[in-house]
């Protein structure tokens, strides 16, 4: 028996007010930036939006409720660039090819079942050359120098590709190609950077992909994109996603996260906030743009850690927690009292983040715009609701009402 569109549509509609009323606070923002980030379209664009603009605002979320259906999702929220170095990080490449290069071993297992680990020689004594990179196993002590042009290829057609496999399996015979004669009976590669977070790169993934929906002209994948890089884009702008003291949980602040990101905007955004951004703007490098957001975000780190540990430390702490009720459940949070005095020292802070974060989600979607080609948005109103668009939203519901959070509690 056929299901008709209208009655998807009303049990779509019930799903969604029904996983509504379950929703954590940290979704606020993420709603609230969308939906603000409509009003910067140009007119070529805003009626498109405008017209769809519960849709952009409902799934802001999705990428959040994901981390309860794949393991893959959580980094993608979040980049601890402060494991890699100091600002402003020269140690970690823009480029995600060149990430993977450096930060992924290959190892290989010989006829005796050995596991040889084929890593990058740094030693000093190691005579750099240009265009090369010298190479040695962890068993043999055998070195490669190899041309570091064609190892990048390697990576592109064998890593790149397989990136979100569960077990990154390597060719033998394309490892031989690169390192000539090597007794390779099996072969895999681990990935020790994705570990501490993906976000500027998934980013410009994002872009691309939203960029060839634009240019497809395909309505569905145009809004969820939109959606889903909005929450990226507002992601990269809190300075608790920039940083492996992401919750506090290293200087025994455990709560400043859900403070910074959540509470304070939920108590002061409606009232007090300024959301006059102006227009959205042409990225002539949405790759610099995105580190520059992440960059500016975690010099506001040291910032949000400090005014926090001396406000805790002169507010009387009896007034700092209070008891709410929320859909029938007690909880613990920040005072209000206390929560307007971490807004007030913060100097608007929260407020200019989100600000920007407005202005950065409009103009990501009038890039990709543009870089399709500007196709006429005029014809693009009605949006076709499947089945299958049905049940894959009504899975991720489930996953996220049941399931565990795959990635890190709070990031």
């Amino acid at each position: 028996m056929k299901t008709s569109p209208l009655l998807l549509m009303i049990l779509f509609i019930c799903l969604v007010l029904f996983s509504s009323a379950f929703l954590p606070w940290g979704f606020f923002g993420h709603r609230r930036i969308n939906r603000l980030a409509v009003f910067t379209l140009p007119q070529e664009m805003v009626r498109f939006y405008k017209y769809n603009i519960e849709y952009i605002t409902e799934h802001a979320v999705d990428p959040d409720k994901r981390r309860y259906a794949t393991k893959h999702e959580a980094v993608r929220h979040y980049i601890d660039i402060d494991h890699w170095g100091k600002y402003p990080f020269p140690e970690v490449p823009r480029d995600w090819l060149s990430v993977l290069v450096k930060y992924t071993t290959i190892y290989a297992i010989n006829a005796q079942g050995d596991t040889l680990r084929l890593e990058r020689d740094t030693r000093p004594e190691v005579e750099a050359q240009d265009n090369f990179l010298s190479f040695r196993d962890s068993l043999v002590s055998k070195s490669w120098l190899i041309d570091s042009a064609q190892y990048r290829n390697f990576y592109r057609t064998n890593i790149l590709a397989n990136y979100y496999e569960d077990d990154w399996i390597v060719d033998c015979d394309s490892l031989q190609k690169v390192f000539g004669q090597l007794d390779c009976q099996s072969a895999f590669a681990k990935d020790h950077f994705s570990e501490y977070g993906i976000l500027p790169y998934h980013l410009l993934q994002m872009q691309h992909r939203l960029t060839e929906a634009f240019r497809r002209r395909n309505v569905n994948s145009i809004l969820r994109l939109s959606a889903e890089m909005g929450h990226y884009i507002g992601d990269a702008h809190v300075p608790l996603h920039t940083t492996e003291n992401y919750n506090g949980q290293l200087t025994n602040q455990v709560g400043i996260h859900g403070f910074w990101e959540s509470r304070i905007p939920e108590l002061f955004a409606d009232d007090t906030y300024d959301f006059f951004v102006g227009h959205a703007e042409y990225l002539d490098d949405p790759a610099s743009y995105f580190w520059n957001v992440v960059l500016d975000s975690h010099q506001l780190v040291d910032s949000v850690l400090l005014i926090e540990r001396e406000l805790s430390l002169t507010f009387p702490s009896d007034q700092q927690y209070c008891f709410e009720e929320r859909l029938d459940n007690t909880i613990r949070t920040q005072c209000t009292a206390y929560a307007a005095a971490f807004q007030e020292r913060m100097a608007g802070m929260v407020e200019k983040r989100m600000q920007q974060s407005i202005l950065a989600v409009g103009s990501s979607w009038y890039t990709a715009w543009v870089d399709a080609g500007q196709p006429d948005m005029n014809n693009l109103q009605q949006r076709a609701f499947s089945r299958g668009e049905f049940e894959e939203q009504q899975e991720l519901e489930k996953q996220f009402q049941q399931g565990e959070n795959k990635g890190r509690t709070h990031d």
